[in-house]
C-alpha cells in the first residue's frame, strides 16, 4: 500500500510502501513458582535460567516449578539453564526454620496434652 507523507517544510511529499503483517497469537498467563504451589497444570513451560541479582533460584524453586504438571511430557524449558542450580545445597536458614517449627509443634503438642489433665 502506497502513503503519502507531507514532509518537513520544503521537503514535499514523500511516497512510502507500508507492508502489513499480522502474527497469531494465543492466549497465555504467567504466574510465579510460589503462585503454582499445589496446583497441577496442563502443559507447563518454565525458565530456569539464573536471574539477575539481587535474584536467586533455589532447589524448592526448582522443584516447585518442574513438579506442577502431570508428567514430563507437558514440560516445555524456556531456554538453556545452568545445569550447577540443581547441584547447589539447601539454604542452611531452611534447617533452622523447620528445626523451630519442630520444637513449637512439640510444645504445642505437649500442651494440649496436658491441658486436658489438669482438674
Amino acid at each position: 500500500m502506497q502513503i503519502s507523507v507531507q514532509g518537513r517544510a520544503g521537503s514535499g511529499v514523500l511516497h512510502k510502501t507500508v507492508r502489513q503483517r499480522q502474527f497469531s497469537t494465543t492466549g497465555a498467563y504467567a504466574f510465579t513458582d510460589y503462585r503454582a504451589q499445589g496446583q497441577t497444570i496442563p502443559i507447563v513451560l518454565i525458565d530456569i535460567q539464573t536471574p539477575p541479582p539481587p535474584g536467586t533460584l533455589t532447589l524448592l524453586n526448582l522443584y516447585v516449578a518442574l513438579s506442577r504438571s502431570s508428567g514430563r511430557d507437558t514440560i516445555r524449558l524456556l531456554r538453556q539453564f545452568d545445569p550447577k542450580l540443581f547441584l547447589q545445597k539447601h539454604n542452611p536458614d531452611l534447617k533452622t526454620e523447620d528445626d523451630r517449627l519442630e520444637l513449637l509443634n512439640a510444645k504445642t503438642t505437649y500442651d494440649w496434652n496436658t491441658l486436658g489433665r489438669i482438674e
